[in-house]
């Protein structure tokens, strides 16, 4: 796996649409790498994959907590440590400014980008997977 999207739960209108991803996963394979979506509907299940984005060799994380953020307030130091041993960069994506990830849920490495276009999440993902892909071409 090159390029993993975490996703953590959305308002029903915003999730990215499959149309989005598969236009997502073209811009990947075009240029040789493999993109993959993983929605995660709790704070819990987001440390998981994030834990298990390191086992399998993950180059690059597009991390997107959605409404999660909140959540992880009331206990940072699991997120913070996840992130903290992710090997690879990560880029955060949001579709509202509001959903921004805490200074104090932030990894020693912090985020290569943080990319909010407010109301189109859609655009936050193609701006963030061009800046993963142009990283991943300097390897």
């Amino acid at each position: 796996m090159s390029i993993l999207i975490l996703q953590g739960r959305h308002p029903a209108a915003l999730p990215l649409q499959s149309r989005r991803l598969t236009e997502l996963r073209r811009l990947a394979q075009a240029v040789g790498r493999h993109l993959e979506l993983r929605p995660c509907a709790d704070l819990r299940e987001l440390i998981g994959s994030l834990r298990a984005a390191r086992r399998r060799g993950c180059e690059f994380v597009l991390l997107d907590p959605g409404e999660l953020a909140p959540q992880a307030l009331a206990s940072p130091e699991p997120l913070r440590q996840a992130l903290d041993e992710l090997p690879s960069d990560y880029i955060e994506v949001h579709a509202d400014s509001a959903t921004t990830l805490d200074e104090r849920l932030r990894a020693r490495a912090a985020p290569i980008a943080t990319i909010v276009i407010n109301g189109d999440l859609a655009a936050s993902y193609r701006l963030a997977l061009g800046i993963a892909l142009r990283r991943l071409g300097r390897a």
